[in-house]
């Protein structure tokens, strides 16, 4: 049975959440699960902007046929090329033969490498600033280059002034009835979802969606149509001043991570002792994590969040514990930057995990090392409470 929304007088959400589905991407864990949003609009031509991914396949296609009630589909805009939003373009095709598909050049070259149908003779080649009308539509298509992939772009409806935003502004979390962001408590329910998706889909290209916002502020946009997650109708400031943020590696709060990797609980002791000592100080805004029990993708997006780091870690294979290495090595492979850190090792015979994590550290743009680097031996002792001090003020003068 076709389950689909009326958006407007000839626009519709034709798109199909996913509940089942553990992993993003088969990587990032998605207990809410996560939406695939399409938009069929239907003018003198009918358009449809994006599929969805097989995996909701049959709930997509009669959503489809339910709006169509028999007309042809005119046309298939491609706004991004990645199989959670193209993998039903063949099935399109077959149920409309006559389609044109809509794309820029790469965009056809990505078509190819993935699927085996008669591509050219349906292909609608647009660049930068070209348009169609469709009747009382007329759609803008804007290039927007590593947002995430190279071939994305967006299209804005000058007609309604809505903005089919690709996979800029989505979120993970399946859609519960309620389409839009303000049928939802969104800072409380959603946010945290919105900044791990932008954080580990898109965040390592800041600069390609500084660029796109750069463009879209010479649009006036009604609504944000994105392919994951709640379309905004209000307040799109608000979510426009976030991408702001998290594409510039700006923190989001004055606040402290503290992210430990501890063999036998040594370490995750000399953790809380800080985070103790912190909110002794005043600090108010604290997050501890574990890294061997928390995804990293979770402590990516709390890093974008939080304007100072703390990592400690146990020495291990004379190296950094394993699963604190790994999210290191997610910040830098996200372009992190512009954090203040603080370093914790423990070793009991060499600790050089340290200096490892340093240089991982300044690897990575504008992040300041604060002193003292903290080193335990084994455990941590009385006598060493002074130095945990120390880097507690220190941090704490900065936050309170």
């Amino acid at each position: 049975m076709y389950c689909t929304q009326k958006i407007n007088e000839d626009v519709f959400y034709v798109g199909a959440s996913d509940r089942r589905l553990h992993l993003f991407e088969n990587i990032y864990p998605i207990p809410r699960g996560v939406s695939y949003n399409s938009y069929l609009v239907m003018d003198k031509q009918t358009i449809l902007l994006d599929t969805c991914d097989k995996a909701v396949g049959t709930q997509f296609m009669e959503n489809i046929e339910h709006i169509l009630q028999g007309r042809p589909l005119d046309y298939l805009v491609v706004n991004h090329m990645e199989p959670d939003h193209c993998a039903l373009m063949p099935e399109i095709v077959l149920r409309y033969p006559n389609v044109k598909i809509i794309g820029n050049s790469k965009t056809f070259a990505m078509i190819k490498q993935f699927f085996n149908f008669d591509v050219d003779s349906r292909a609608v080649i647009v660049k930068e600033g070209d348009t169609l009308c469709t009747g009382r539509h007329t759609f803008h298509f804007v290039m927007a280059p590593m947002v995430h992939w190279p071939e994305v772009m967006v299209t804005y409806d000058s007609a309604d002034k809505y903005l089919y935003a690709a996979d800029a502004f989505g979120t993970f979390g399946a859609l519960n009835g309620n389409i839009y962001a303000d049928e939802v408590n969104f800072a409380r329910d959603w946010l945290d979802d919105a900044r791990r998706y932008y954080t580990n889909i898109v965040g390592k290209y800041g600069p390609s969606v500084q660029a796109l916002l750069k463009k879209a502020e010479g649009l006036d946009i009604a609504a944000i149509m994105p392919l994951h997650g709640p379309i905004w109708r209000k307040d799109c400031g608000w979510f426009i001043e976030k991408y702001r943020c998290w594409s510039s590696y700006t923190p989001e709060d004055k606040a402290v991570a503290i992210i430990y990797g501890s063999i036998y609980g040594n370490t995750e002791n000399a953790a809380n002792v800080l985070a103790g000592m912190l909110a002794e100080k005043g600090v108010k805004n604290i997050a501890v994590y574990d890294a061997s029990s928390t995804h990293s993708s979770v402590i990516v997006a709390e890093a974008f969040r939080c304007s100072h780091l703390v990592f400690a870690s146990s020495t291990y294979n004379a190296g950094i514990f394993p699963p604190v290495e790994t999210v290191l090595l997610d910040l830098k492979a996200h372009n992190m930057q512009k954090r203040k850190v603080a370093l914790l090792q423990n070793g009991s015979w060499a600790a050089t995990a340290g200096t490892q994590m340093q240089k991982l550290f300044e690897e990575m743009k504008e992040i300041q090392i604060l002193q003292p680097q903290l080193t335990l031996k084994s455990a941590l002792k009385t006598e060493q409470l002074a130095g945990f001090e120390e880097l507690a003020g220190l941090i704490a003068s900065d936050l309170c």
